[in-house]
C-alpha cells in the first residue's frame, strides 16, 4: 500500500518527498517558454536560412544538370559537325585520289606514247641506216663481183676484157640478169 500514498496529494504544511515523476509545474512552465523561444528562432532564422541552402542547392543541382544538358547538346552538336566535316574531308580525298589516279594514268600514256614514238623513230633510224649499208654494200659487191667476173673472164679468154667490158656494160648486165634471176627464184 505504499503505492497508495505517494499518488495522494501532499497536505498542506508537510514535507513529503517530491514524486520524481510528475515534474513541478515550475519546471513545466520554464520549459514550455524555452521550447516556445527555441522553437520561434528555429522558425526565425533557422529554418529560413536552411530553406535557403536548400533552395541554393537544388538551384545549383538543376543549373548543373541543365548546364550539363547543355553542354551535352553542345557537344553533340560540335561530334555532327566533326562528322559531317570528317565525311567531307574523306570525300575530298577520294575525290583527290581519283584525279591523282587519272593523271597518273594520263602520264602514263603520255609517256607510253612518247616511248612508242622514240622506239619508231629508232627503228626507221635504224631501218634507214640498214637500207644505206645495204646499199654501199651491194655497191661494194657488184663492183668485186665485176671484177672477178673480169678477171675470171680474162683468165678463160686469155685476153684483157676489163676495157671494153667497161665499154660495154656487160658485168651490170650480168649482175642484174643475176638479181633478176634471184629474185624470181625465191
Amino acid at each position: 500500500m505504499l503505492s497508495l500514498t505517494y499518488l495522494a496529494a501532499p497536505e498542506a504544511g508537510t514535507t513529503e518527498p517530491h514524486n520524481p515523476i510528475i515534474p513541478a509545474w515550475e519546471e513545466i512552465v520554464v520549459g514550455s517558454i524555452a521550447f516556445i523561444v527555441l522553437c520561434f528562432i528555429l522558425m526565425k532564422f533557422v529554418f529560413p536560412q536552411m530553406e535557403k541552402t536548400f533552395a541554393a542547392r537544388v538551384d545549383a543541382i538543376e543549373g548543373g544538370i541543365k548546364r550539363a544538358e547543355a553542354a551535352q547538346a553542345e557537344a553533340n552538336q560540335l561530334l555532327e559537325q566533326y562528322r559531317a566535316q570528317l565525311a567531307e574531308a574523306r570525300t575530298e580525298a577520294a575525290r583527290i585520289r581519283d584525279e591523282a589516279r587519272a593523271d597518273a594514268e594520263g602520264i602514263r600514256q603520255d609517256v607510253l606514247a612518247k616511248a612508242r614514238e622514240e622506239s619508231e623513230r629508232i627503228i626507221a633510224a635504224g631501218q634507214d641506216q640498214l637500207a644505206a649499208q645495204r646499199e654501199s654494200i651491194v655497191r661494194d659487191l657488184r663492183s668485186e663481183v665485176g671484177t672477178l667476173a673480169v678477171d675470171l673472164a680474162s683468165k678463160i679468154v686469155g685476153e684483157s676484157l676489163a676495157d671494153e667490158a667497161r665499154n660495154r656494160g656487160t658485168v651490170d648486165r650480168f649482175i642484174n640478169e643475176l638479181g633478176a634471176g634471184t629474185a624470181g627464184g625465191r
